[in-house]
């Protein structure tokens, strides 16, 4: 084995730029300044940051810096990894080193670092602030939401938890099942706040990202998690995005009611949501190519969720309680966006 040489780092960094490292281009591109105020203001209304007046000593281990380890949180919402995985790969990876701006020399935030961050961050409700200011951010530079609006949902699943009948019907009346109090250790593993839910025939236990994406660009503009049991019509209000350029609302029959169609049309914008059927009453020939029609814009979404559960490592969250969910869900999101924004730029690149 050699001995290591001042430019043999340097020499692998290139050797990844050959191989066109995503994170290179990431870091270069999203404009991670502008996420500093915000971090700060929430790290600090949960005691996780003191001014350097505040400090009573200058000695003892200086805080991390809050964009190095937001940086670290985007690295493990692309590739969906854990706590400790996070930290193993920031020791282990270069193209992570580098993109935290960290050199061998350096010290790594280990798992429990990481946690605690994001636990911060999560309790003070931080990632939807993060969110609109990057969507700001991409609204400032021509990115404007535009050519309509899709709406969808998908359920983001959770570790199954395996109660009693009984302890189910007590956490579905919001109360704590009897001897749960006398097992902390129990208790402190058990999610109360995600739900069963049935789709096409299979069962799942989790969340959901409710969205609304523009159609011209395909970014994420609003979105909501609620447990997996919230009927995807009930959050339309939610993700529902007043700035679109287009008045086109899509979204699947799931959403279709008589009372949507009056709200959309009052605000001004107009459905393109799929018609279904009812017992004795099947859709019409046409009404069938009327939803045909709309599936060929409406299938877009279906790419944000399929990066999302594929690039980008799936779409499971490994936390507990609809506050951590909040704040995977909304990291996944936040992090689609920028990857998202990284190759409209680059498509911008090659036609100028």
């Amino acid at each position: 084995m050699g001995q290591l040489g001042f430019f043999d780092l340097s020499r692998r960094y290139e050797g990844l730029d050959r191989k066109n490292d995503p994170l290179v281009t990431l870091a270069h591109v999203v404009p991670w300044e502008l996420f500093r105020a915000k971090l700060l203001e929430a790290l600090s209304s949960q005691d996780m940051r003191t001014s350097a007046a505040e400090r009573r000593s200058a000695a003892g281990r200086k805080p991390w810096d809050e964009v190095l380890i937001f940086k670290a949180l985007v690295v493990q919402a692309l590739y969906n990894l854990s706590d400790e995985q996070t930290e193993y790969q920031l020791r282990d990876r270069l193209s992570f080193m580098r993109f935290l701006g960290l050199g061998l020399e350096d010290a790594v935030p280990d798992a429990t670092t990481l946690w605690l961050y994001r636990e911060a961050l999560a309790r003070a409700g931080a990632v939807e602030a993060l969110f609109g200011a990057f969507d700001g951010y991409l609204r400032e530079h021509g990115f404007l939401a535009m050519g309509g609006q899709i709406i969808d949902a998908t359920i983001v699943a959770a570790p199954r938890q395996r109660n009693s009948r009984d302890d189910n019907d007590s956490i579905k009346k919001g109360e704590t099942p009897a001897d749960w109090d006398n097992h902390p250790a129990k208790r402190r593993q058990k999610d109360v706040e995600a739900r069963w839910t049935k789709k096409h025939g299979r069962t799942y236990f989790g969340y959901k990202n409710h969205i609304s994406m523009d159609q011209r660009h395909k970014l994420v503009r609003r979105y909501s998690v609620t447990d997996a049991a919230r009927h995807d019509s009930g959050e339309l209000e939610a993700v529902l995005d007043p700035d679109n350029t287009c008045s086109k609302v899509w979204a699947d029959s799931a959403y279709r009611s008589a009372e949507i169609e009056e709200n959309l049309a009052e605000r001004g914008h107009k459905s393109c949501i799929h018609r279904r059927g009812a017992r004795n009453h099947p859709l019409s020939a046409r009404e069938r190519q009327g939803n045909a029609t709309r599936s060929r814009v409406r299938a877009r979404v279906e790419h944000v969720f399929g990066h999302q559960a594929t690039a980008m490592g799936g779409k499971l969250v490994r936390t507990i309680g609809l506050v951590r969910a909040k704040m995977k869900v909304g990291m996944q999101n936040l992090t689609y966006n920028m990857s998202r924004f990284v190759h409209l730029q680059s498509v911008q690149a090659s036609s100028a």
